[in-house]
């Protein structure tokens, strides 16, 4: 579980290099933010570079849990989800 503050905007990632297989390159990746609520986590960017997704999230209610999930589409016709879970809180 990672804490984050709402006033921050931070940067997270998922390396898939451990999952893809060799010869396989991850042609889409995805976020999503569940719960999704007024002021709560957003995704503010996002960037793919090789095997590792990234996501930039602001915001968040205080004392709030959220479940921050990365999916991604592979060369070879698959998909895969990992997913976070942050708290927020004010620190």
């Amino acid at each position: 579980m990672f804490l984050k503050d709402p006033d921050s905007l931070l940067d997270y990632r998922v390396d898939w290099g451990a999952t893809v297989a060799s010869g396989t390159q991850i042609v889409s990746s995805s976020w999503q933010v569940v719960p999704s609520e007024a002021g709560g986590v957003a995704v503010a960017g996002t960037g793919l570079a090789g095997a590792i997704a990234s996501v930039r999230l602001g915001g968040g209610v205080p004392g709030h849990v959220y479940v921050v999930g990365n999916r991604v589409s592979l060369s070879d016709a698959t998909s895969d989800e990992r997913s976070l879970t942050i708290r927020v809180e004010n620190r």
